[in-house]
Parts: C-alpha cells; structure tokens; sequence
C-alpha cells in the first residue's frame, strides 16, 4: 500500500507536527521514515513520474506541466500519460501478474490499461471524460461518492473559506472512494495519491507562517494547514485498517514546501538585460506567447510556471536562431551568473540556483531548459515493513526518489530493469541506532527488506 501526499513537507511531518498525527507516527516509530529527495525540477509534473519509474525528467523527456514539442517558438506539448513511455510500476506488475489499484496519481490521465483499476489524476478536464480504466469503472465511482473531485481548479483565487471547503470535499471523497476499493477488489499494489496538501499549502502557507511577509498573526486560518494534516492523519488510519501482516506500507510526497517570499518575472530580467527583444511592448502584462517577439534579436527567453525554464534562440537550431554554436556555451554561462546575482527589493542576495540539463540528467530527451525551481527539494518518506514492523523506528537519510520504484519490485521479488536510475533499499535497520546516512550505510549488515516485507 502505498499512500502519496503531494507536497508534504518533512519538516512538518516530522519535526513539527508529528504527535498531533498518530498514524503517521505510528509508521515512523515501527518503520523507517525521512526525508526524499526529489527530482529536479522538483514539481509535480514530472516528480510522480519520475517517482514511479526510476528514471529522470531528462530520460522521461518530461521537465514540467508543459514541454516544447520540437526546437520551433510556439508548439508546446502537455505532459499527461500519453508522454510517458517509460514503465511505471504498474505496468511491470502488471506483467508479473500482480494486480494494482491506483487512485490520482499524476501521469495517468488519459488512463492506459492495466491489470486492475485506475482512476486518473488532477489533469482530468473532468468527470463526464472517460477517466477510469475500465471505462465503466466511473460509474461505480458516482454511486459511490457523487461528483468525484478530480482538483481544487481554483485554489488561487483569494476565496479561502470556499478553496478550503473544495480541499476537504475532494480528500474526503478520494479517501472514501479509495475504502470502497479496497473493500472489495482483489489487489496486490495499491496506490493513491491526495492532491490536497499541495493546494492547502499553496492557499494558505502565508496564514501559517509567521515569517511570511504576508502573515498575521490570529488570523481565521492560522491552523488551516495545520487542521487539514490531522485530517489527512485521520485518512490514512481509515486506510491502514485494511493492512493485514503480510503488506507493507509506504507514505512518500514528491516534493516538499517552502514559503515564498515574491516572484521573478525572468522574461522582464532578460528583456532589461538585452536577451529577449520585442518589437512591440505590449499595453498591460501578458503572457510571452501573447506577446510580439523580435525572434531575430532574442537571445534567450523564459517559459514556465512559478519555476524558470530558459531556452536559448540558437543558429541553424531554431527557426530564427541568433546565437552561433561556438558561442553557445559562453552564453548559457552568462545567463546562469546573471540570473544567480539577481537580488531581491532590498538588494540582497537570494540564493537562485541554476541547473545546465547535462548537470541533472544522465540522458537529455526532448527540449531540456536550464531550470530554477521553487518548492521545496525534500518530501517525505515513511515505510511500514509487514509485520509488527521495527521496533522504535528508524530516520533515514538520502533516500532519493528514484530508489522508490525499485524498492517497491523488490518487495514483490520482481527483478529491478538494469535502466531504473535508482536504487531499491537492501538492508534493514534492525541492529542500527540513531540516524542512517545512506551514503555510508553497510549494506551487508543484516538481511534485506524483503524478509521483512511484502504482500
């Protein structure tokens, strides 16, 4: 069983708010938990992915919720299941004969056959597509719970009393839909991912924490974050009470959260800074693809959400292209010491990292970008071995995203593919004390977790 909380936050979890989460803390003190290291960028779209491959965003091809199709300005590619075409855990298994239920997960829509049940992610236009493998699995799920909640679509808007009643629907019928399942299906590998922490952080960090520029303190939804984890807590005890001896249990997020002090308008840097050239400034902020771009003077442009990817206008590369190849280095080094001097209003120094794709990716698919990402690069990880578990638990350190679907084939005895770019757990920590740092764990100490684990 393996529960995803998107965004959760390890410092959260496990540093602030654990006692207040039984189930959770039940896990941790019978199990191994810690921080994940995600992938970068660390987002969403790629993350679950990347998570459920073992391969990265520059083997997936997958660098963010939209891609460029090709080398031209304007053709850009959304990243829904028909853009990965890597084995997801799933899928192996389902050639071992195992059945799987997965809930929500990011990638799955439109859904793809399977051996077992899908209901597809938060990119579901919505309910009346056919989001469910098979297709008249989306029938059940309306007697079920009613309107299913594929997202909180407006979870920006400002209106907080009506986001947060949306977040608590949506978990509430995800959680419920997911009891239904497993009650009565057969099932080997059960998946589920709850998009609500991502939303409620992105909603309502500002309430929470006090050094946020925007906090104040007593305000209505100061414990709106704080409310809605013990809810989730609540969630997940409902689902452990279909975990027999033989299963074991994985709680992981694909990323964490972090305050956010403002925003970068890079396209307005490179304009300022002489990369990106228009030939007509328009009247009132506007998307770049709305804009009218002098491609033949543009060096450089940016493309993304609240994360930074920047392409570069090469000759003999792209349509209009005007930086030559011998010259193409020397630029990207430019742009990557430009944006990293970037200050914040008060001249300060505020940390950017810039990432060259060969730098992250031992493959580079597709249009990679240099990237700088915003949410925060650990999740969390929790695993419950079956059994009575370990006793007192265990914190871990450098587990890796990659080493999640590997991990999760061994469980099942199933050979891990030579191409998977993590590496599955192979020890347990029965004689260890304290943290374990995974850089310098002996791995011959005692026994592999698959005599500990799993159905």
């Amino acid at each position: 069983m393996l529960i995803g909380l998107d965004c959760a936050a390890p410092e959260l979890v496990f540093d602030r708010w654990l006692d207040d989460l039984p189930n959770l803390k039940g896990l941790c003190r019978n199990g191994i938990y810690g921080p994940l290291r995600s992938c970068d960028p660390p987002i969403t779209v790629p993350a679950w992915s990347v998570m459920m491959s073992s391969k990265s965003p520059g083997t997936l091809g997958v660098y963010g919720f939209r891609n460029r199709a090709d080398h031209s300005y304007d053709r850009y590619s959304i990243a829904n299941s028909l853009a990965i075409k890597e084995d997801r855990v799933w899928d192996i298994l389902s050639r071992n004969g195992k059945r799987s239920i997965v809930i929500g997960v990011p990638g799955t829509y439109p859904p793809q056959p399977l051996d077992g049940l899908l209901i597809g992610d938060f990119l579901t236009p919505d309910i009346t597509c056919n989001y469910t493998h098979p297709p008249e699995l989306k029938d059940e799920i309306a007697s079920v719970v009613g309107e299913y909640v594929v997202d909180v679509r407006d979870f920006r808007s400002g209106n907080k009393k009506k986001v947060l009643a949306d977040i608590y629907e949506m978990t509430r019928k995800r959680f419920q839909l997911a009891r239904h399942l497993l009650a009565k299906e057969e099932w080997d590998f059960f998946m589920m991912v709850e998009m609500g922490v991502d939303r409620i952080h992105h909603a309502f960090w500002d309430n929470m924490d006090p050094a946020h520029r925007l906090y104040e303190a007593g305000n209505e939804f100061e414990n709106a974050i704080h409310d809605y984890y013990e809810e989730v807590d609540r969630e997940i005890g409902r689902l452990l009470a279909f975990v027999d001896d033989g299963t074991a249990v994985l709680v992981v997020s694909d990323h964490g959260a972090k305050r956010m002090d403002g925003g970068i308008c890079i396209n307005e840097w490179l304009i300022a800074n002489g990369y990106l050239s228009l030939a007509e400034q328009p009247a009132s902020p506007v998307p770049l693809s709305k804009a009218r771009v002098d491609w033949p003077r543009t060096k450089a442009w940016g493309e993304g959400g609240y994360y930074a990817r920047v392409f570069l206008n090469v000759a003999g590369r792209e349509p209009n292209g005007t930086i030559a190849p011998e010259d193409y280095e020397k630029v990207r080094e430019e742009l990557a010491t430009g944006l990293k001097a970037i200050p914040d209003e008060n001249g300060e120094v505020i940390g950017t990292k810039v990432f060259r794709p060969e730098q992250l990716y031992r493959e580079v698919r597709g249009v990679a970008p240099p990237d700088g990402a915003n949410h925060a690069e650990n999740g969390i990880f929790v695993f419950h071995p079956a059994g009575q578990g370990i006793a007192g638990g265990r914190r871990i350190k450098r587990l890796r995203i990659t080493d999640i679907a590997p991990t999760i084939l061994q469980f099942f005895g199933i050979p891990v593919p030579h191409d998977m770019e993590g590496t599955a757990l192979t020890w347990s920590f029965a004689d260890s004390v304290g943290d374990v740092d995974l850089s310098t764990a002996n791995t011959d100490l005692v026994a592999p977790f698959t005599t500990l684990a799993a159905k």
